[in-house]
């Protein structure tokens, strides 16, 4: 099972994610690629929030196509293009999760590919079989 690293002599996670992630040797590790915002008939929805479910959703594919789920997830790293976009974004990511949380990072960006899109998503995951 995948180990939050949690020490006591780090200051407490700003939001809900743990410091580190350990996976046991011998895990099966899955990187994606970032997911954007955009749904399966190229519909992209204006509000980020909706962005990220779609994003999460389409990680949760790529993840059973490995044979593992959200919870196997050890590491995220998301992208917003605005500050506004942060909260709409952790809601979402914070059902997606489990628990213990994933180490993760949120970074503000200038943009993406197209202007529609706000919220780009990419994982590791790790399992041990």
């Amino acid at each position: 099972m995948n180990r939050a690293l949690m020490p006591a002599a780090a200051p407490p996670p700003f939001a809900r994610y743990s410091h580190g992630m350990e996976a046991p040797g011998g895990s099966r590790i899955v990187v994606t690629s970032g997911q954007l915002g955009i749904a399966a008939d190229d519909r992209i929805p204006e509000d980020a929030g909706e962005q990220a479910e779609l994003c999460f959703r389409a990680l949760g594919a790529i993840l059973a196509e490995a044979g593992m789920d959200y919870g196997d997830i050890i590491r995220i790293n998301a992208y917003v293009t605005d500050r506004a976009h942060m909260k709409p974004y952790m809601e979402v990511r914070d059902r997606f999760v489990g628990a213990p949380p994933p180490a993760s990072t949120l970074v503000i960006v200038s943009g993406f590919t197209r202007p529609e899109f706000k919220v780009e998503v990419e994982v590791t995951a790790a399992r041990k079989d």
